[in-house]
């Protein structure tokens, strides 16, 4: 196993994400414990010290399970971390609450890494708003030791990073972000790591493999890839291309079989970064699938001056494509919409087409608007 260096001590660059855990009868509340044990239990007897939940995992029964498996093993020996449940508006008035719940169900003291879960758009405000409490409460959990290290996962867009770590940046250690390299550019991860190197705040990354997206490509891009390494099974790709990015200290794969621990873990024996040959040829695969599942926007914004519903169209076609690639999983685009009038939500657009005839990509913006909102619940 590899380790990276964090503050002085030694972390396993694989964690284990306990997001996907082995389920019963296609329940996602349901966990498979015994399986899970297993899971866990291979994961501790082959290197990894790092496990992360959260308050919302699998029903709220990954924090239990995970907690109830951890026991049983030496407090010193593994690194647990879990999140505050930002992703609802509903809890940020029970920071104190949650927490201490937390600690119960995961059965520890303390938790050695801490994140304000899932900054976003929709509740960037809500996380810097005193009257909650939230940045306050959990500085003193780390001031009296049942918080070791504390950090912050981010869905939002560079502006939204910005923007948390502007008020609170200065006390991140680290920061979750998701990282692969079908997002690097579609949603500017690229950008993402360069803002974080440059205030030396240590990158973990979530969805390496896009919630499993990236462990199948299409037969031509396989092809490319075997041509490079032909022992280099597929999702190892998605893993290499993490070790060659700067900053990245741990990877988290959501493990939901054993099979997949013992091949993740056997592509974390050693250290294979990509030359820029390969860095070029994976890139490529990336840009040739985004083509084919997404709307040609290049957020020349000549549409929005047109708009009579001042519709930030760009944005929208922006969320658009992220859920038609992340399909029936998507949950960032239903998240970014709240943080939206009505009014300015795509199923605001009146179908007047002024937008359509300066668009230089000719794309049929009222119908692909309609599109969205139809896949979001709203109109035919």
């Amino acid at each position: 196993m590899i380790y990276n260096d964090f503050q002085g001590i030694k972390l396993s660059a694989l964690g284990m994400g306990n997001m996907r855990l082995p389920i019963i009868g296609g329940d996602d509340s349901k966990i498979d414990v015994r399986a899970s044990e297993e899971i866990i239990g291979y994961c501790m007897s082959h290197g990894i010290n790092y496990y992360d939940t959260a308050y919302g995992y699998h029903g709220g029964n990954s924090e239990i399970v995970v907690g109830d498996i951890l026991k049983k093993y030496d407090r010193d020996s593994f690194y647990l971390a879990s999140k505050f449940p930002g992703y609802s508006l509903a809890n940020m008035p029970k920071v104190k609450e949650i927490f201490e719940e937390q600690l119960q169900k995961c059965k520890v003291e303390y938790f050695d890494f801490y994140l304000f879960h899932n900054v976003c758009e929709m509740n960037v405000d809500a996380y810097l708003d005193p009257k909650f409490g939230i940045y306050d409460y959990l500085m003193e959990q780390k001031r009296n030791g049942r918080i070791k290290h504390l950090g912050f996962s981010a869905h939002g867009d560079i502006d939204c990073m910005k923007k948390f770590l502007d008020a609170y940046g200065r006390d991140m250690e680290f920061c979750q972000i998701e990282l692969n390299y079908f997002d690097y550019d579609f949603q500017d991860a690229r950008g993402k790591v360069e803002l974080l190197n440059s205030l030396n705040i240590p990158i973990w990354v979530m969805e390496p493999v896009r919630g499993g997206q990236l462990a199948h490509l299409p037969e031509d891009a396989e092809a490319k890839l075997k041509a490079l390494r032909p022992d280099e099974n597929i999702p190892a790709w998605a893993f290499r291309f993490l070790q060659s990015i700067e900053g990245v200290t741990v990877t988290l794969s959501g493990m939901s079989t054993l099979e997949q621990v013992k091949e993740n873990i056997a592509t974390y024996d050693e250290a294979k970064p990509l030359n820029d040959e390969e860095m070029n040829v994976i890139l490529g695969i990336a840009d040739d699938m985004i083509k084919k599942t997404t709307v040609p926007c290049t957020a020349c914004h000549y549409c929005v001056s047109h708009c009579p519903m001042s519709l930030d169209i760009p944005f929208l076609l922006k969320l658009y494509n992220e859920a038609m690639v992340a399909g029936a999983g998507d949950f960032i685009a239903p998240m970014a919409l709240m943080s939206l009038d009505e009014d300015k939500k795509p199923w605001a657009c009146v179908g007047c087409r002024s937008c359509e005839e300066v668009c230089p990509q000719t794309i049929k913006i009222p119908d692909e608007l309609a599109r969205f909102s139809a896949k979001m619940g709203h109109g035919a």
